[in-house]
């Protein structure tokens, strides 16, 4: 049986506060949603999307409760915690694929030897748009790569999903309107084509000069060698990081005059690649982000 690949739900971007993540990403023109915390200690605030994704800023409110269900086996707060002792509090940990059967994932990732630990079914509060609550549950299956242990890629299905009309906060001052692509890095990249392709569910595994790239059901996930992201984004990468690590995020924009107009205006520091406008990580800003018309 074929399976069609997964698409992209999420990214994960774990930062060292909240509240620095939302003047950050405010600057660069997003709309941020209101807080939100999870049962185990961490917390959110996320950037919504047109095209069904969004950005995942992660904080941790509770750090005592997030260490005991690291212990209790939560792969979610334990990845996250190894991620910040390793890499730091800012950073890009870990990409989501929307699925509607986490179950299923899970013993594909068991059956092909790769799944990183138990599921992980949680709930938590969602804020509405107009004052009230409601409930979002989902359910999560995790895979992973022991020689890249700085980033998790995982399935999440919403069991109770997110509220569907998201409109007011998948408006952006900055044009952006979804993800058009992921770039992680790695020393070679093509190792990674099996766990990426298993992942994605995708084993149409493009390979080039500078790295290779899989084709998820709604965006590219990039993998590049230290000289593709000198060649593209400008970025370095350091040669004591092996494995896999986040990198950048590449966003559509309708105008990408407009989006200049107001990193120009917010004060903040850009460059030109290309058709790109690039903006490097900083604090609340855990991946190099870029723009791109279409």
């Amino acid at each position: 049986m074929t399976l069609s690949p997964h698409p992209v739900d999420h990214l994960v971007l774990p930062t060292a506060g909240i509240f620095a993540a939302r003047e950050r990403l405010g600057k660069l023109g997003f709309t941020v949603a209101p807080d939100a915390r999870h049962p185990f200690g961490t917390e959110n605030a996320c950037v919504f999307f047109s095209d069904q994704t969004y950005l995942e800023p992660l904080g941790v409110f509770d750090r005592a409760a997030a260490e005991a269900s690291a212990k209790d086996g939560n792969v979610f707060t334990a990845r996250d915690q190894a991620f910040r002792f390793r890499c730091g509090e800012d950073g890009f940990g870990g990409v989501a694929l929307g699925t509607e059967d986490a179950a299923a994932d899970h013993g594909y990732f068991r059956r092909r030897g790769m799944s990183a630990g138990d599921m992980l079914n949680f709930s938590r509060p969602v804020r509405l748009s107009d004052g009230s609550t409601s409930t979002a549950s989902f359910r999560l299956a995790f895979a992973g790569d022991l020689r890249a242990p700085d980033f998790l890629g995982f399935c999440c299905q919403r069991i109770d999903p997110l509220p569907a009309d998201r409109s007011s906060l998948e408006t952006h001052g900055n044009g952006v309107a979804g993800i058009k692509e992921i770039v992680l890095s790695a020393h070679e990249p093509a190792a990674f084509g099996a766990f990426l392709g298993s992942l994605v569910r995708q084993h149409d595994i493009v390979r080039h000069s500078f790295g290779i790239h899989v084709a998820t059901a709604n965006m590219r996930i990039c993998v590049l060698d230290p000289e593709g992201m000198e060649a593209f984004f400008e970025l370095p990468v350091p040669e004591v990081e092996h494995g896999l690590r986040g990198r950048a995020i590449v966003f559509r924009v309708s105008d990408i005059a407009v989006t200049e107009a107001l990193l120009a205006a917010n004060s903040v520091t850009y460059t030109r690649k290309n058709n790109r406008i690039l903006t490097r990580a900083a604090p609340g800003q855990g991946a190099l982000f870029a723009f791109e018309e279409s």
